[in-house]
């Protein structure tokens, strides 16, 4: 399902959340990057239909969002993973699933548990299957998440900040299960981490104050940061530019950082990479 997006503008009271934000979503894998506050949890709120937009124009697979017939049309083929999903502690994997799938209007009851042992060996979960949720750890609800988003075989699924939270092994886990579903739909991942974006996503958007900044090929954002990335060392910050790491070492600290202009005498320049392109493209015109 394509995602077509013109002028959107969504407000709360005196606040603009989405600011006549354009953006074209094709099929596969696609992810939507940006700091908190970028407006990305409401974009994904528009897109599930839970909030409609203020105005411009939101077409899904050619439904119109602003109306309740589209909004319906959509959340039929929608598969929607929240930043905070709500789980039932004393329910098992297995008996959470099942309640969603009738909430989903799965009424074949063989059809509809078939579904979910398939989509629990699929997360890796079907051991656990009869375990209460309450004894999960934050990996697993999130793959208990992405099951329940799946019932029902959607056409978009839309997951918010799915890896947020999770240890290093889960995250993995997480991103590649997320590459695993993306075969035959559209999964529009929305993360602050440019890491998920990097290892999942041939295509991003890049969100900031409610409007879309970068729209293209995930390589595409390094180069924003060619010719204003350096490395400089150091006992202490540089004091201009934007610091991305800093390592310390037997002869000082090493400091890489993205900055307009040399930022001191002893600094070199380097290669970007996709974390000093992603800071550069957030702070262009502020670096300096």
């Amino acid at each position: 399902m394509d995602i077509q997006i013109s002028g959107l503008r969504r407000t709360f009271g005196k606040v603009t959340a989405l600011d006549g934000l354009d953006l074209t979503v094709p099929g596969g894998m696609y992810g939507l990057l940006g700091t908190n506050g970028a407006g990305k949890t409401t974009l994904m709120r528009v897109l599930a239909g839970v909030l409609p937009p203020t105005a411009g124009t939101v077409r899904v697979g050619g439904h119109d969002l602003a109306t309740r017939t589209g909004r319906l049309a959509v959340q039929r083929r929608l598969g929607y993973l929240p930043q905070d999903l709500g789980l039932y502690p004393d329910l098992s994997a297995q008996e959470f699933l099942d309640y969603v799938g009738l909430l989903k209007g799965l009424d074949d009851t063989a059809a509809r548990r078939r579904q979910i042992g398939e989509l629990l060996d699929m997360v890796g979960l079907a051991d656990a299957a009869t375990r209460k949720l309450r004894g999960f750890s934050g990996g697993m609800r999130r793959r208990v998440g992405i099951a329940q988003a799946l019932l029902g075989d959607p056409a978009l699924v839309v997951v918010d900040e799915p890896t947020a939270g999770l240890d290093p092994e889960e995250r993995i886990r997480f991103r590649t299960l997320l590459a695993s579903i993306a075969a035959g739909r559209t999964v529009l991942l929305s993360t602050h981490i440019v890491e998920d974006v990097a290892q999942t996503c041939r295509d991003t958007a890049v969100m900031a104050r409610g409007r879309v900044v970068f729209n293209g090929p995930v390589a595409d954002i390094v180069q924003r940061a060619e010719g204003v990335t350096w490395e400089l060392v150091g006992q202490g910050p540089p004091a201009t530019g934007v610091v991305v790491s800093a390592v310390s070492r037997s002869d000082g600290t090493h400091y890489r950082l993205v900055s307009s202009s040399r930022p001191d005498p002893r600094a070199v320049p380097v290669q970007p990479s996709l974390e000093e392109g992603y800071v550069a493209l957030m702070h262009a015109g502020t670096n300096g």
